[in-house]
């Protein structure tokens, strides 16, 4: 028998302990779940405690699918190993042993967000909003760079000693959806309504056209339970609880708890919205609110921190090539603003100067009544104006709620040349990214009537 393993098995049902899993040796088992064991370990070469994540595809006797899991688990694990973010579980090694993957990774010494969702164990209402707020902020930043966690919940959610918010499994919550369709073709059922109740109900029907939104209503979900300690979706069968999240409002959290502001209530039904595109479309937006929520409870902390704003703005694609303080800077010649859904950002034949630039959400541009094009989250808007200030040639309205930075060209003529070469730079790829994109519909549509 191999070393490594002289101790006890690394897989799920094994009995023992190994004494080490790569080059980490094992002090001891801190956990199970559906797809495995989580270890505490000790890294040698960086001298640091580590969690030990193994991950197993049960044996299969189908051709190459366990090369294809190991090739998705390390293709998730690299996704994650991009993640830096103080909010975010950092990723340090993956590899595979004994048909076993593991990711290597940062260890937090304390809870999960499931110790604090039982009533009698209620964190106070503001700690809460503070702690979805982190929350918001790593998911944005893990959206603006392509990764979806697919399974926000409590267990997932940690609180370091220094009471620090950690997001825990991205990049293989993937995996983990994956196991739990298995289990459920397996008919084990034991943690699986547990999972079912984050959800959103187009993971349930679609769940390979989710999007980032999936996560929006996850937090939702965790938000309502730490403030009632109560899952907003429960049943004592899979089937039930995704009947409940698919169908059924739960119950209001002011019915629960009637002292609690009521805009915390429209918060919470916003984010668990079953129709995505009235949900919280970034969690830049449902981080916003939570700040308005806070006034209630504590006025100090009503304005979203200027530095948070500079992270989102950071971690947004347009904004990709430019430093803190280049942002900062361009922050100086622009304000935020938020439209709501269906309302007009700028009319046809408006003569102003302004780029808007979308944080959050997406509009629709409108010509003579119809909408001709879509401009998606990330994207900007609003070049020609300006660059030359010449009338607005189309409307374009809000088709979710939106939040924008809204950028003054005679403003920044007033900071330096080097950002403002920099943004025109940024301006420029996008417009020909557009160009290039209506080139190819242009294409097609003439191909199509050939």
């Amino acid at each position: 028998m191999d070393e490594k393993m002289q101790s006890g098995n690394i897989l799920p049902g094994g009995k023992g302990t190994p004494k080490k899993v790569g080059r980490h040796t094992i002090f001891h088992e801190l956990g199970r779940g559906a797809m495995g064991s989580v270890l505490l370990g000790h890294d040698p070469y960086i001298d640091r405690l580590v969690a030990i994540k193994i991950s197993l595809q049960k044996k299969s006797t189908l051709p190459n699918q366990e090369d294809t899991f190991h090739k998705g688990f390390f293709h998730e694990a690299r996704m994650a190993g991009k993640l830096n973010h103080p909010n975010i579980v950092s990723v340090f090694d993956v590899d595979v042993e004994d048909n076993a993957c593991y990711l290597a990774m940062e260890h937090v010494d304390g809870p999960t967000l499931k110790d604090f969702c039982k009533e009698g164990n209620l964190l106070p209402v503001d700690r809460v909003i503070d702690i979805i707020y982190d929350c918001c902020k790593a998911l944005d930043y893990a959206h603006n760079k392509g990764i979806v966690h697919w399974d926000i919940k409590p267990a997932n959610i940690m609180i370091n000693g220094a009471g620090i918010v950690k997001i825990t499994d991205f990049g293989i919550s993937r995996m983990a959806h994956e196991a739990l369709s298995e289990a459920i073709d397996d008919g084990k059922k034991d943690n699986i309504t547990g999972t079912f109740s984050y959800m959103s109900p187009q993971h349930i029907k679609e769940p390979s056209k989710i999007d980032s939104r999936n996560d929006i209503f996850s937090l939702g979900c965790v938000l309502y339970e730490l403030i009632t300690g109560q899952k907003a979706f429960e049943g004592d069968s899979y089937f039930t609880v995704a009947y409940k999240v698919a169908n059924q409002e739960p119950v209001s959290i002011l019915d629960i708890r009637p002292e609690l502001p009521e805009t915390l209530e429209k918060i919470v039904k916003k984010a668990i919205s079953k129709d995505s595109d009235k949900r919280y479309q970034t969690g830049l937006e449902f981080a916003y609110d939570l700040r308005v929520a806070s006034r209630h409870l504590s006025p100090a902390k009503s304005e979203m921190p200027a530095e948070d704003v500079i992270d989102y703005v950071c971690n947004t694609p347009f904004f990709s090539e430019f430093s803190r303080d280049h942002v900062k800077e361009i922050l100086s010649a622009s304000s935020i603003m938020r439209v709501s859904k269906g309302n007009t950002v700028v009319s046809e034949g408006d003569i102003d100067d302004t780029l808007f630039v979308i944080l959050s959400g997406c509009v629709d541009v409108i010509k003579n009544n119809t909408k001709i094009d879509t401009i998606d989250q990330g994207e900007c808007f609003g070049e020609l104006a300006y660059l030359s200030g010449h009338p607005r040639a189309a409307t374009l309205k809000a088709s979710t709620d939106c939040v924008f930075i809204k950028i003054s060209a005679t403003l920044m003529g007033k900071i330096s040349e080097t950002i403002q070469l920099l943004f025109l730079k940024s301006m420029a790829l996008a417009l020909v990214d557009r160009i290039s994109i209506n080139h190819k519909l242009i294409v097609s549509l003439l191909n199509e009537k050939s």
